[in-house]
Order: structure tokens, then C-alpha cells, then sequence
């Protein structure tokens, strides 16, 4: 029955029978004590303007106020609810009046209609976003330098990118610079370090007219196959590119011969990436002790602080006869001062939070730039981006190769590498060291490998010892018993020839009981601990016990120390991103 009872269920009105239940929202049918209860469904409530309907037509309804139903037999007919006599026609009988049909309320209305216009605007955010990587996708342009560069980037370890930038006169304006007709050779060249931590990182400028020795160079060819162009002697390095048909892998490859040093990508730019960067940022501040104006250049600046960009930043760059003594060297310093300054501006909340300019940015470098197929793809460019961004202005450091002037020479035309500094410079980039006071974390391995040196060492008559040239140049197994036999007494060394592979560093295996002889032949050799491999010991061709000596890739000589620097050397005219310096 109803909510307010109408006495005893045998004196109910049938029509009131059907009762809404306020638990379901539906009417259900209630029967006296004495009678079995139905759980056939009664009408919905009507709606406005209209009467009860058919209850035949309704889905069953839950039984209510804790209750069991019963299914009605297929049999069973449920009479219709009946109209009062003093019951209007469209009013529905006391007891089943429907409910008031809800109103959504404005905050609901106001929450559809935002969530349907954050629906629109994600789509639409996620379309153009879309459609600008699509874009700058097809903006890049890539080279195939086969195995000279690697398949991708890693976010997680050291990495050194090779950066050219051709004399080739390619675009409107650009007729004043480089060689008429020129190729495209490796006018400027900075190879660019960045340390495994990323608190530091070096660039290395490279002098163009630096004599080499430019290795052979496997090429792709357009039709898919590959051209070895064969090596030359005693050759400018801006040579590696362009000249005989060489890409930019023979530059990385003549990098790797001069430096040991191994790119593991390239970007490369000609004179109109020069301009476009710099009008995508807004211009890039220089400062100029003197004024400058070069009638060859057309660079016309006052002395103090300018803005330049386009045209003008192109001629600060490419102008020899404003600097010092109008030579390639002094041009490499306004560079590498323009450089800091270009990475500063990049740098700034101004161009990286302004969507339009980083935008532009983004457009203009990937249309200026051409790099290898390993970060071809505008998702590696942007981590090497963000990797590089890591590291503070203030520990990126640059540098110049040391070089002397060529002594075969009567009038001074090109440099030759000064191997008394150079090496030095080459090692520390090669092993990680920074060239800034940086504050590094020893690792529990380093500390481990360096407990390998400590403790009692043999006599130099007790190491016994096998040599595998696993990677060094050719004799120099031979060459280090030779050394190791007359010259510090480890007379029980031989030479075991070739390795089964090569390595890319040198390695000393032994068993636990050879620990001191292995301590001291490392500190005759100048062997780091990590050169230390603890394993097992071999046997001689004397069937004694030996350790296993593997001379790698890093090899540079009998009596030549391997242990890596700790400390980079000091280094004169170097310089750092953060610093503002004016070209004279």
C-alpha cells in the first residue's frame, strides 16, 4: 500500500493497489497478507500531460522494502488501473501520481558544455601538434654516412657531435662568401662533447687548413651502393668533405685518425643556417672592441655591444680581415664568441616559453640542417636538444686544437697538430674529464676498480705474462715484450700473437692468486684499475700459469701510460658559454 495506509488491504480500492516503490522508482503491485504478491510491473509514471500506461509494456521492477517477489504466471492478467469518477481524465489516479520531470541544473549544463569544449580544444591541440611534427619532420634532411656515425642516440650516455659548416654558395646573398664554385668543404668545424652526467661539455674547434691525413672513406652512392674513395696524405682538413666525391663520414673518419676521438653524429650547415637561426631568435648580441667596417664582408658594426642577425650575423662569422691578423685562427675565436652568445639567446626564458619563437626555431633548424640517418628523425633532435640543454652555460667550455705553424712551409699558409699540447686535450675529452670545476659523484664501481691497484705487489722477475694484440697496430705485441723483457725485467713475457676479437681497450686478465703480479705489471704499464679483469689464469707455452695481457684499441705504445686522466690540462685562450667576450 501507499505511504500513508489506507486501513485494511481487503477494503483497498484495486486501483490502488499499484503503489511506487520510492527505493526503485517504479509502481509495483501490492496484495492483501493472505494473497501471493506479484512482481509484474505496474506503469511507469506518466509523464506531463499524459495518463498511466500499459503496465504490460514495463520491465519487471526490483522487489522493494526488502521483500521477495514472485514471478507472475505467463497466464496471469494484471487489470489496468482504473480513473476515479471525480478524477479529472488526464489526472492520474491519488496514489500513482508521477513525478515531476528533473531539470538539469545550470552547473551541470555549464560542466557539459566546458567538457565538450576541452574535448574540442584537446583534439584540436593534439591535430596541430600533429600536423607541426608532420612538418618539421619534412623539413629534415639526412645523409646515410654507413657505420662513421651510430643507428641512434642515447639519452644515457656521453655522446661527441661533429658540427660543419660548408663554404658551399647555395641561396640568394650568399655570392660575397666562400670559394666561388666550391663543393661545399668543411669550412668550420667544432666537435662538440658532452659529458655522460651532462654537467660539462667541451666544443673543439678544428682549423680548417690543418694538415691531415684523410683515411679512406666508404660512400653511399645514390643507387644504394658504396664507393670506398681512397685516403690521401698531407691534406687540409676542410679536404674530408666535398673533395673527390666525400661526405661527411670521411670528416668524422678524419676526426677519429687526428683525435681518436669518435663522432658518433654529424649536423651540418651552409651560410644560410646562419641567417635563419639567428632571425628565428631575434638577432644574437656580439661585442667589438674596435669598430669594424670590411669593405670584403660588408660588416659594418661600432665598437661596444650590436645586435646582429640575417646578412650582418652571417658576416660577423664569415669576415677574416676585421680580426687579428686576418687569419682563420682568429676567425675561429669571434666564432666561438659568437657561438656562446648564439647559445645564450637559446638558451633564455624569452625564446624558450615564447611559442612563436621557439616554433620558428625549430623550423629554421631542422630546414638548416642536414644530419645523419641516427638522429634523422625530429623526435632524436629534440632529445639531443634537451640533453644538451642540461648542461650549464658555464661548464661548456670551447677550445681550439693546438697547432703549430707548417714547418714545410716558406710562406705561412697552413698549421700542422702541436703533438707536445694536443694529445693531452684529446685524452680528456676522450675519457669524460671536464675542462670547468665540476662536482662529480665517484661511483661504487670506479671505487672498486680503484681497490684493484691496492695492495702487495711482485717483483718485476715474478710477472708472468702473455701478450695479445687485440686492436693496437700492427707488431705492437712484440713491440711490448720487447719493452716489458729489456726494459722494466718482466722476463717471463711472450708473444701470444693475435686475439680471437678485437677490443676496445686494453685489458689484463688473472687469476686471484696472480692479484700482485697483476698490481704490478699495471704500475710498470701504467694500467688503470678498470684495466683489471679478474678471472682465471692461462697457461704459457711452458704449460705454466699465466695472466693474459690484450693490448685494445687504446694502445698507444710500449711504455706508453693507459691510465685515464683525472684532471684536464690547462689550457691558454680557452673559453665559456656564460662569459660575454668582445672580438678584436
Amino acid at each position: 500500500m501507499d505511504a500513508q495506509g489506507r486501513g485494511r488491504a481487503d477494503n483497498i480500492d484495486p486501483a490502488d493497489q499499484w503503489v511506487l516503490n520510492p527505493d526503485t522508482g517504479e509502481y509495483e503491485l501490492r496484495l492483501p497478507d493472505s494473497a501471493p504478491q506479484s512482481a509484474v510491473p505496474g506503469p511507469r509514471r506518466p509523464s506531463a500531460g499524459r495518463a498511466g500506461g500499459n503496465a504490460s509494456a514495463e520491465r519487471p521492477a526490483a522487489p522493494s522494502g526488502g521483500q521477495k517477489t514472485r514471478e507472475a504466471a505467463p497466464a496471469e492478467t494484471v487489470p489496468a488501473p482504473r480513473r476515479r469518477r471525480t478524477a479529472p481524465a488526464d489526472e492520474p489516479p491519488p496514489g500513482r501520481r508521477g513525478r515531476r520531470p528533473e531539470k538539469k541544473s545550470k552547473t551541470k549544463k555549464v560542466l557539459m558544455w566546458t567538457s565538450g569544449a576541452m574535448a574540442l580544444v584537446v583534439v584540436g591541440v593534439g591535430t596541430t601538434v600533429y600536423l607541426v611534427y608532420k612538418h618539421l619532420e619534412g623539413n629534415v634532411t639526412t645523409t646515410d654516412v654507413g657505420n662513421a656515425a651510430k643507428n641512434g642516440f642515447s639519452k644515457d650516455e656521453a655522446f661527441n657531435i661533429l658540427i660543419i659548416g660548408t663554404d658551399k654558395r647555395t641561396g640568394k646573398g650568399n655570392e660575397g662568401y666562400g670559394d666561388a664554385g666550391s663543393v661545399g668543404h668543411a669550412d668550420t668545424n667544432v666537435l662538440l662533447h658532452v659529458s655522460k652526467d651532462r654537467t660539462n661539455a667541451t666544443a673543439l674547434s678544428i682549423p680548417r687548413d690543418m694538415i691531415v691525413d684523410i683515411p679512406d672513406c666508404p660512400t653511399k652512392q645514390p643507387d644504394g651502393s658504396t664507393k670506398v674513395i681512397p685516403g690521401t696524405l698531407n691534406q687540409r682538413f676542410n679536404t674530408s668533405l666535398g673533395q673527390d666525391g666525400r661526405d661527411p663520414g670521411c670528416t668524422m673518419r678524419t676526426v677519429k685518425e687526428v683525435t681518436g676521438i669518435q663522432p658518433d653524429h654529424f649536423m651540418m650547415a651552409d651560410f644560410n643556417a646562419v641567417k635563419t637561426l639567428t632571425t628565428a631568435v631575434g638577432g644574437v648580441e656580439v661585442c667589438l672592441k674596435h669598430a669594424v667596417n670590411d669593405d670584403k664582408s660588408h660588416l659594418n658594426l661600432p665598437a661596444g655591444k650590436s645586435n646582429v642577425e640575417g646578412e650582418r650575423a652571417l658576416a660577423f662569422v664569415r669576415t677574416r680581415h676585421a680580426w687579428g691578423n686576418q687569419g682563420d685562427l682568429d676567425r675561429i675565436k669571434v666564432q666561438q664568441q659568437f657561438l656562446s652568445s648564439l647559445m645564450r639567446q637559446m638558451a633564455s626564458g624569452d625564446t624558450l616559453t615564447d611559442p612563436t619563437k621557439l616554433y620558428e626555431l625549430a623550423d629554421a633548424a631542422t630546414k638548416a640542417l642536414t644530419v645523419d640517418t641516427g638522429i634523422g628523425k625530429v623526435s632524436a633532435l629534440k632529445d639531443v636538444a634537451l640533453e644538451l640543454k642540461k648542461v650549464p652555460t658555464k661548464n661548456i667550455t670551447f677550445l681550439t686544437v693546438p697547432v703549430l705553424d707548417n714547418p714545410t712551409e716558406k710562406v705561412r699558409a697552413t698549421v700542422v697538430v702541436d703533438k707536445a699540447k694536443a694529445p693531452q686535450i684529446f685524452d680528456a675529452i676522450a675519457n669524460d674529464v671536464s675542462f670547468t670545476e665540476v662536482k662529480k659523484k665517484q661511483k661504487a664501481d670506479k671505487s672498486a676498480a680503484a681497490a684493484r691497484l691496492k695492495g702487495t705487489q711482485s717483483e718485476a722477475s715474478e710477472v708472468r705474462v702473455r701478450v695479445f694484440n687485440g686492436g693496437a697496430a700492427p707488431g705492437s705485441a712484440q713491440e711490448t715484450v720487447s719493452w716489458l723483457q729489456t726494459s722494466v725485467g718482466v722476463l717471463k713475457s711472450e708473444n701470444a700473437a693475435n686475439a680471437p676479437e678485437e677490443l676496445p681497450k686494453t685489458t689484463l686478465e688473472y687469476a686471484p692468486d696472480q692479484a700482485p703480479q697483476a698490481r704490478k705489471l699495471a704500475a710498470l704499464m701504467g694500467l688503470s684499475g678498470a684495466a683489471l679483469k679478474p678471472g682465471k689464469s692461462f697457461t704459457n707455452s711452458q704449460g705454466l700459469p699465466t695472466m693474459t695481457l690484450t693490448l685494445g684499441k687504446d694502445f698507444k705504445g710500449a711504455g706508453v701510460p693507459l691510465t685515464p686522466p683525472t684532471k684536464a690540462p690547462d689550457v691558454e685562450e680557452k673559453s665559456t658559454a656564460d662569459k660575454v667576450e668582445c672580438a678584436s
